[in-house]
This record gives structure tokens, C-alpha cells and sequence, in this order.
């Protein structure tokens, strides 16, 4: 199991520079610590988390380090121009020396997103899927033409291409449509903070049912804060998942309450929930210990490529504090 970083650009000080100095601190520790890989989010419209930008955020980390692997947790595709995206892929796959993973999403429940890059809820996730499966031939054909329901091209060749023979993919989804389109192109998974176990268990199940040879390998981010006791683990992290909490519990209500679908269930703790309770007993936060046992359970339920760890204080200093002492006293034990 490798050891990654996941990166949401927080602005816990209402000061973007500084929040963006600070996850680069982060990131550059990270490595110094050993870590394989580091994720970067892409979020739009919000105050608190700053990356709405991914690519050029993963291009400055590019820069600023050497060995780590740089993620996209996740391009999310229906807000992009898949011809643009695969230029863009190309190009920071030659910045950063092959370093690069590109992982895919639709968009979660953030209505606005949607609003305002006039893409329907509904259009988000088959578009995600035609626009990966062009990027893919563009990334490693030569005059490509395309022909689908959202996406149309006629004998296109980007360059350039690729430094890596074939750039890492994951998708975002539980969604079957999304796991068959996955499990069909070798493409592995990548599972969010508020996945259940459950949820993320059958997903496995899914593509392995679909594809037992592949090369399924999956990404599980997940909050972490490791203290000397589990109370004072808690205690730091908390402010962090209290605010999460209220963000997405009133995103999720917005969607369901916006939907046609009057059968849309609210999220539950056998698929995603954003429950305090819930979200720290799903993270990977507490003791030693604990931390421990967490990551072992993660491991041997769904044989984990790469675990995420999103760092869930305010402070900067005790971030740093935790990565230490999940890399002095729990990486070497899990």
C-alpha cells in the first residue's frame, strides 16, 4: 500500500495565498516524508476550498518537487473541454517527469457547479464517460475523429504526447455504468472521504466481477489526525468535520429538494453520509492505535493501492505534527 496526500487547498484563515502556501508546505513535506503521492481536488464556487483550477495547481507542484506522484482527485470532466483536457494532460505529464495520475469524476452534490457551467445533474456523469473515452484515444492515437452524443472530432492529433506510455487513470464513481466503463478500459478506482466501507466494497466487488485481470487498483482518501490519545485526535480534527458536515448536508439537501426524481433517497451510512459520527468513525482519525487498526481494516476488506490521508486541522504546525507521527508510529506497522 502506498502512502498519499489529499489536498483540498483549504482557506481556514479567509487568505487565499496563504491557504495555497500552506498545501504546498504540506505537499513538499509529505514527500520529504516518503510519501508516493499527492492528490489535489477540484472544487468551484467556494470560498473554502481554492482549487478550482486544478491542472495549473498540479502544474505548480510539478515544479516544486521531485519524486512524489501528482494526482487529479478528480478533473471533473463535464466542465471541461475534453480536447483542452488531453492537452493539458499531455503537457503536465512532460512537466513533471512521468509523475502524473489522472483521476476522473462527474461532480458531487454542489448544485452550483452545475448551475453555472449549464451542464443538467443528469447529462454529468455520461458525459464524464464520452469525455474520458475521447481523451484516452487522443492522449496515445494520432488523427483521432469522434463521433458521440455530447463530443465530436475529425482526425485531430494533440501534442504532445505523454511522457508515460500509459498515464495512470482512476475513476470517481460507484455508479455501474461508471464501473463497467472502468472495469472495460483496465481503468482503476477512486474512492471518496464519505465512502462507506459497504459502498466501497461492493464497487470492488463490481470490477472484479467485470474484469478479474485488470488493473484495478484503488485510491481510498480519507480525514486523518493522529494525536498521542484518541480524545485529543478527536478534539482537533472535529472543528474540520463539523464544517464539512454542514457544507455537504445542505448541498445534499439542495439536490434532493431540486430533483425530478422523486425517489432520490437522502444519503445513508451504507453509501455515503455526512453525519459528524459517522465521519469520524469513517476516517482515519484517533491514536495510534486506532489509527492503526482503521488503516488494517481498510486494507484487508479492499487491498488497498494507495491510502489518502487528508489532514483535518485548522492549524498548519499540528498537520505537520500528525504526518510525522503517522510516519514514525503507524506506517511502518500497517
Amino acid at each position: 500500500m502506498k502512502t498519499g496526500l489529499f489536498c483540498n487547498y483549504e482557506n481556514h484563515h479567509q487568505n487565499s495565498r496563504l491557504a495555497i502556501q500552506e498545501q504546498v508546505t504540506l505537499v513538499q513535506y509529505a514527500e520529504s516524508l516518503g510519501f508516493e503521492e499527492a492528490w489535489i481536488s477540484e472544487h468551484h464556487f467556494n470560498e473554502f476550498n481554492l482549487s478550482p483550477s486544478i491542472l495549473v495547481l498540479v502544474a505548480h507542484l510539478a515544479g516544486v518537487t521531485s519524486t512524489i506522484k501528482l494526482g487529479t482527485a478528480a478533473v471533473l470532466l463535464p466542465f471541461h473541454n475534453p480536447i483542452r483536457v488531453a492537452e493539458d494532460i499531455a503537457t503536465l505529464d512532460n512537466l513533471c517527469d512521468g509523475r502524473l495520475l489522472f483521476g476522473v469524476a462527474k461532480g458531487g452534490p454542489f448544485p452550483d457547479q452545475n448551475k453555472h457551467f449549464a451542464i443538467p445533474m443528469s447529462e454529468s456523469r455520461p458525459k464524464m464517460l464520452e469525455a474520458m473515452a475521447l481523451i484516452h484515444q487522443l492522449l496515445y492515437e494520432t488523427d483521432v475523429s469522434f463521433k458521440g452524443r455530447y463530443y465530436q472530432c475529425d482526425r485531430i492529433t494533440v501534442h504532445p504526447k505523454p511522457l508515460q506510455k500509459k498515464v495512470p487513470v482512476y475513476i470517481a464513481s460507484g455508479n455501474d455504468d461508471a464501473i463497467a466503463f472502468a472495469a472495460k478500459h483496465s481503468f482503476a478506482l477512486m474512492g471518496g472521504p464519505p465512502f462507506s466501507l459497504e459502498r466501497l466494497k461492493k464497487t470492488v466487488t463490481q470490477y472484479r466481477t467485470l474484469n478479474s485481470g485488470g488493473t484495478e487498483d484503488l485510491m481510498l482518501a480519507r480525514f486523518f489526525y493522529v494525536a498521542k490519545t484518541y480524545d485529543e485526535a478527536v478534539s482537533e480534527a472535529f472543528p474540520f468535520i463539523r464544517q464539512f458536515s454542514m457544507k455537504m448536508k445542505a448541498n445534499t439537501a439542495q439536490v434532493i429538494q431540486n430533483s425530478p426524481n422523486q425517489n432520490l433517497k437522502p444519503f445513508d451510512r451504507t453509501n455515503i453520509c455526512f453525519d459528524e459520527d459517522y465521519l469520524i468513525e469513517n476516517s482515519i482519525i484517533g491514536d495510534v492505535a486506532t489509527c492503526r487498526d482503521k488503516i488494517k481494516r481498510f486494507q484487508d476488506e479492499l487491498n488497498l493501492g494507495t491510502l489518502a490521508l487528508k489532514p483535518s486541522s485548522f492549524s498548519l504546525q499540528k498537520n505537520l505534527e500528525s504526518l510525522t507521527r503517522y510516519n514514525q508510529e503507524v506506517r511502518n506497522y500497517v
